[in-house]
């Protein structure tokens, strides 16, 4: 690892003394998340200005007890993005699972659920529900308590009407 000391920096940090206020003030009070806290740690002791304690990486990993490619990353991201985006989790772009009903599909369930039911029965089931959101096309596939989520969401005056005088008369309790 010594060879990497010598080596020049691709991501060289330099903190404004605003900057190193800011990264001590949040170190001082300690109420961050730990991940957070750790990158205030490694900016200020790669900090190159004349302020700053200008560590090597290897010092660095060391001294906080953290991987080569953490302080790579802190370094990459304070030079490509600012301050703020590294000490920010970044938000995620998309949730971690994709909506099965949209406003479309949601509006022809609940015409469905106030619609006449099968043949044979005397309401909706939220399994009777389920079936035929997949036989009409209305989704690719719904499991009954994703149905009766969305159901549930749209309990109003206008729905409670549909099928019986409340949603819990029209649909089984889960």
């Amino acid at each position: 690892m010594a060879g990497k000391d010598i080596a020049v920096k691709k991501y060289v940090v330099r903190l404004s003394a605003e900057e190193r206020e800011q990264l001590q003030a949040l170190i001082r009070k300690g109420k961050s998340p730990a991940r957070r806290l750790l990158k205030a740690r490694i900016l200020l002791k790669a900090d190159v200005s004349d302020a700053g304690e200008g560590w090597s990486d290897s010092r660095i990993i060391k001294a906080l007890d953290t991987s080569e490619s953490m302080v790579y990353r802190v370094r990459k991201q304070l030079v490509e993005e600012g301050l703020e985006a590294v000490l920010r989790r970044k938000p995620r772009t998309t949730p971690p699972v994709p909506a099965i009903f949209d406003g479309e599909k949601e509006a022809k369930l609940i015409a469905l659920a106030c619609s006449k039911p099968p043949k044979g029965r005397a309401r909706w089931t939220l399994r009777l529900l389920e079936n035929k959101v997949v036989e009409l096309g209305i989704g690719e596939r719904a499991s009954d308590s994703t149905i009766g989520r969305a159901l549930k969401k749209t309990v109003s005056s206008r729905i409670v009407g549909c099928g019986g005088s409340s949603r819990r008369r029209s649909m089984p309790p889960s």
